[in-house]
């Protein structure tokens, strides 16, 4: 059975930065002043990213010394991906389900 897709998640990834922060943190876990140099956005822009990413659940901290890094949370992708991979099984299937016009 198809469940919807998580529409809020896809509105939290769905910003270019937000999306560029998870690609980062796909790779490794990093620190504020990491996704600074790498995305080159301003830390208050970025930190208030990190924010709406962290509530959403995708995201996690961990604070080291006077630095907190961010990791990212692998589960909640692979929900996501769960998700859309049963809306293409689904639309596979859609080209046999053919609802006739009235």
């Amino acid at each position: 059975m198809m469940t919807s897709v998580d529409t809020e998640l896809i509105r939290v990834l769905a910003d270019p930065l937000r999306l560029r922060i998870v690609t980062l943190l796909a790779r490794e876990t990093l620190c504020t002043t990491h996704l600074v140099e790498e995305t080159g956005a301003r830390q208050t822009n970025l930190s208030n990213h990190l924010r709406v990413l962290r509530e959403a659940g995708v995201v996690e901290t961990e604070p080291c010394g006077r630095f907190t890094y961010y990791k990212l949370r692998p589960d909640v992708i692979a929900h996501l991906a769960d998700q859309f991979a049963e809306l293409a099984e689904a639309s596979r299937t859609a080209a046999e389900n053919k609802r006739a016009c009235p």
